[in-house]
């Protein structure tokens, strides 16, 4: 069979010779453009990409667990690393740059984001930084939220500066204003933002900054990892959109992992053999990783429907209770309406919710108490997870902020992050959170 195909696909030119395009006919990531999924549900675009059988017809797609692939004539090996021939005929040479696993994984992300491509890497932070360092040459200039997970604000504000002198100015992405004023025509080449933001969940309004940064020439980078299937970026006006697998997507809390979604152009820029960061800083996604990733997101639409239901309720709830709740989801959020106009319909505000304390002994104590007390969840970072996962952010995830950038950020010290999972039953769950605040005598 292999011979076959490779027979045929030998005497078909490439059209182009970019290093392994994803540019020529047939090819799955041509077909997902082929049709308008602008205008579709992200669940019926996924539903609508071509599935991946396995090499015996097996409903599940088969895996690629070679590092390097063979080629039935010497001549062709010169023809694939010249760029004529590559994956997309079913021709690959090594699985740090295309492997067919991991390519099928990121057929399913480009659907769900409504791009011409992805591809998929070993982590999000792999996924941000190849991006960033693909688009932004030394000495280059960034526009950034200054509310942002802790990672990525230390690769833009510590590392980034340090090894190649990218700088990036901090902004409000609810003043317009300064997001405008920032932002310098020739000079800066990513807007950079977080759909909803971590851990503030302050919802950036995507056309609105994409229409401000395209009149300067500037490329809209956006992680959608709080909100997959929920806001679709690209459809808003964004450029790129990049995600931490490892959350809602994954929904174990057993898999590192990340994606890049965008235009055919980007990834091959990214997979380029003298020039991509992809292929020469190596952030590989196994493909046995991609094999699960690929059996999980067909859910994700039934997980995200739940894990916002039971968000919301506790939020109202909690809300009722006299607490300080920060939901999206909620009529008092500041971006309640925003949210609800850009959303795709029927997936609710999404599942991770902030409850304020005040201090951080008193957010210590109540996720102690929901924990070892009342078992209504579990004190670890991350989102995403069945189990719902609590922290409190200003020590944890955003621990790399200063002082001063957490309080711009509008990161209090007793801010508790809640990403509310969808094990037991609503009214079980809410039972286990009601006793512990009770015993808080809130």
């Amino acid at each position: 069979m292999i011979t076959e195909v490779r027979a045929h696909d030998t005497s078909l030119p490439c059209k182009n010779n970019n290093n392994f395009s994803y540019d020529t006919e047939p090819t799955s990531i041509t077909r997902l453009s082929s049709w308008p999924m602008g205008e579709l549900d992200p669940a019926a675009a996924l539903a609508m990409a071509s599935p991946e059988f396995g090499e015996h017809g097996g409903v599940n797609m088969s895996i690629e667990n070679s590092i390097t692939f063979t080629v039935m004539e010497a001549e062709t090996m010169r023809r694939m690393f010249e760029g004529e021939l590559g994956p997309e005929r079913d021709f690959f040479i090594y699985s740090r740059h295309f492997n067919p696993t991991v390519m099928a994984l990121s057929r399913q992300m480009a659907a769900l984001e409504g791009t011409e491509a992805a591809y998929c890497t070993s982590s999000g932070m792999a996924a941000v930084s190849s991006v960033l360092l693909q688009l932004v040459s030394s000495g280059g200039h960034i526009v950034a939220s200054r509310t942002l997970y802790g990672g990525t604000h230390a690769l833009l504000s510590h590392f980034l500066p340090r090894v190649s002198k990218i700088t990036t100015t901090f902004v409000d992405v609810r003043n317009h204003e300064m997001v405008r004023d920032a932002m310098v025509e020739g000079k800066t080449k990513v807007l950079y933002f977080e759909t909803v933001a971590n851990p503030t969940l302050t919802v950036a309004n995507i056309p609105e900054l994409s229409r401000m940064a395209h009149q300067k020439g500037v490329t809209v980078v956006v992680d959608n990892t709080f909100s997959p299937i929920i806001i679709s970026p690209t459809r808003l006006g964004a450029d790129v959109v990049v995600h931490s697998c490892s959350k809602f997507i994954s929904g174990g809390a057993d898999i590192i992992a990340g994606a890049v979604c965008g235009s055919k152009e980007l990834v091959n820029s990214m997979m380029d053999l003298h020039q991509g960061t992809l292929m020469l800083l190596g952030p590989t996604m196994n493909a046995k990783v991609a094999s699960e990733l690929s059996q999980r997101i067909p859910h994700l639409s039934l997980r995200m429907k739940e894990h916002s239901n039971r968000a919301l309720v506790f939020a109202q709830r909690m809300k009722n209770l006299g607490l300080k709740v920060i939901y999206p989801g909620l009529n008092d959020h500041p971006d309640h309406q925003l949210l609800g106009s850009i959303a795709n319909k029927d997936y609710g505000y999404g599942g991770v919710l902030c409850i304020d304390m005040g201090t951080e002994e008193r957010a210590n104590r109540l996720m102690n108490l929901l924990q070892n007390h009342t078992h209504f969840g579990l004190m670890a970072v991350s989102l995403g997870f069945f189990e719902t996962l609590m922290s409190c952010s200003g020590s944890s995830t955003s621990s790399e902020l200063n002082g001063e950038e957490k309080e711009l950020a509008g990161i209090s010290p007793g801010l508790i992050r809640m990403s509310v999972g969808y094990v037991g039953t609503l009214e079980q769950k809410w039972n286990q959170l009601e006793k512990a605040l009770l015993k808080m005598k809130i």
